[in-house]
């Protein structure tokens, strides 16, 4: 396991402040393999920002960079997000 790897669940408080709902339960679909997974399973790699990957094919699923005032999220290979509310 690499020692910058947490889970999803390790960004649930940014998510949070981005989404008004309990996004680690949300189900994403991989664009690439199409696995399904909650958000907090995914892994989740720290560095200039943060990208969160396939647990089944590593792709990369979301990325977030933030500073003092704005939060970028990308979803490159998330195909839907299923979010419950």
């Amino acid at each position: 396991m690499d020692a910058l790897m947490r889970d999803g669940n390790a960004v649930a408080g940014l998510l949070q402040e981005v989404f008004a709902v309990e996004v680690t339960t949300a189900i994403g679909m991989c664009n690439t393999c199409g696995a399904t997974e909650a958000v907090g399973a995914l892994h989740v790699f720290r560095g200039a920002g943060i990208v969160m990957r396939c647990p089944h094919c590593h792709e990369a699923l979301v990325t977030i960079v933030e500073d003092d005032t704005r939060v970028w999220v990308g979803f490159p290979g998330i195909r839907r997000l299923q979010v419950t509310v």
